[in-house]
């Protein structure tokens, strides 16, 4: 762990690769010893809510304890809420069938202590921009419950400005591994998860740029950014 999480109150927005605007987001986040909370939300123009509360601990590297996400609304296939508690294992899936039946997967899963669900966007700001790749575990579910790898992989420097202040952003490529017969066939027939674009801008305080990738499994490709504020 290169750098110490605290504090954050940030606002971001979600477009389409046009530009079009999706969703605006408020992301915040508390720091009480080395247990952090982080409580991101989207809210969609058309009522869909995306919500993500992940508490993890940070002694000497980033650890996951809980993480709670929610989707619900008609930007997304079916609404879906899954609880993952990383020191027992237990994932639980809640989720509504297309005839409207809901169904709920309970089970325990050997979690590896990388997995992370909820911590994307911290751990990015935390990658050596050096390391040729880094890999970390998650749970995704489709819906399903599934341990899958993302490896992270720098792809250079970019720049970009910020009214007259110039600046250089990391460029990384997040893969999902999906590894064994599944991931062969996966390959095969052509449903391998997209691919997620971040920016990081580096230095002594390396903060979150942009993303470009699906928001859940399955999803659509859309851009997250950082939010301007409006004339008051």
């Amino acid at each position: 762990m290169r750098h110490t999480e605290g504090l954050i109150h940030g606002f971001l927005v979600v477009r389409t690769l046009e530009g079009k605007a999706l969703a605006d987001g408020q992301m915040t986040q508390d720091a009480q010893g080395d247990r952090v909370t982080n409580h991101l939300i989207f809210r969609f123009k058309d009522g869909s809510i995306y919500e993500d509360t992940t508490v993890f601990s940070q002694r000497g590297t980033f650890r996951l304890l809980s993480d709670h996400l929610s989707l619900r609304g008609p930007s997304f296939k079916q609404p879906v809420d899954t609880s993952i508690n990383a020191s027992t294992g237990q994932v639980k899936v809640r989720y509504t069938e297309d005839k409207g039946k809901e169904k709920v997967i309970a089970q325990r899963m050997e979690l590896p202590p990388d997995v992370a669900n909820g911590l994307l966007f911290t751990l990015m700001k935390d990658v050596k921009p050096s390391a040729p790749r880094t890999t970390v575990s998650m749970v995704a579910t489709t819906p399903k419950p599934r341990l899958v790898k993302l490896a992270i992989l720098p792809q250079g420097d970019e720049q970009f400005t910020i009214g007259s202040f110039h600046h250089k952003a990391m460029h990384y490529l997040v893969k999902v591994e999906i590894g064994g017969v599944t991931g062969f066939l996966a390959r095969l027939m052509g449903k391998q998860p997209a691919d997620t674009h971040v920016w990081v801008l580096g230095g002594e305080a390396p903060a979150f740029v942009k993303a470009e990738g699906p928001l859940y499994v399955g999803g659509p490709i859309w851009r997250i950014q950082l939010a301007s504020a409006g004339l008051f």
